[in-house]
């Protein structure tokens, strides 16, 4: 996989990671009502489901690729749209509401690891919209003309790497970062940097797809 393509795949899903999802208003919640070292297996949940999901739309592509180059040309494209779509999402969205916690009951008594785990991990494989993600975004960072095993190693780890630092900033930050999250204010503005910053990475994957297929 060429550098400028995987630095450009950091740049997309470091955004999309920072955009805050039900994987991270419940890494929040968690972070919020166990601390960190407690609301672990809740990050490990949800970049297992990722993991899954990657795996899922991997094996698809392989058989688009098999099939057609001009259908495989096309879903590049169908994933910068997706991307703009994303990002006029963003510019559309206000505050976010978190599920509210109760700091006054016992921790030991409502703790419990693999029921943090399995929460998060069916969070995040049930979310059709994560399914819709990873088969749009996958190919356009796949060269078509290369192997496909090593590239999806390539990808798949650097999602899962940022995925858990993103997702233990939120659940170690989570007491003091959902207040600001709850403030319409910083979040609008918030919001409307990470639209444009998408409907920009769109247009230019759109580009690549059509003009080359060098970033």
């Amino acid at each position: 996989m060429e550098l400028n393509i995987w630095l450009v795949y950091i740049s997309v899903i470091s955004l999309l990671l920072f955009s805050p999802g039900p994987s991270a208003i419940l890494c929040i919640s968690d972070g919020v009502k166990f601390g960190y070292k407690k609301a672990i297996p809740t990050i490990l949940g949800g970049a297992l489901s990722a993991l899954i999901l990657m795996t899922i739309s991997a094996i698809g592509l392989g058989a688009v690729l098999a099939a057609s180059e001009t259908l495989f040309l096309v879903i590049k494209l169908l994933g910068a749209i997706y991307l703009v779509f994303l990002g006029w999402n963003a510019w559309r969205e206000g505050a976010i509401k978190f599920p509210e916690t109760n700091t006054n009951t016992s921790v030991s008594a409502t703790y419990a690891a693999h029921k943090l785990f399995k929460k998060s991990f069916m969070v995040g494989i049930s979310n059709p919209k994560d399914l819709l993600f990873f088969i749009a975004l996958f190919p356009s960072f796949m060269n078509s003309e290369a192997p496909q095993l090593p590239q999806y190693i390539i990808l798949a780890s650097t999602w899962f790497c940022l995925e858990y630092l993103f997702m233990s900033v939120y659940t170690g930050l989570g007491a003091k970062m959902a207040p600001l999250f709850n403030n319409p204010r910083p979040m609008r503005w918030v919001n409307r940097i990470l639209g444009s910053v998408f409907i920009s990475l769109g247009s230019l994957l759109a580009i690549s797809a059509l003009f080359g297929k060098r970033l």
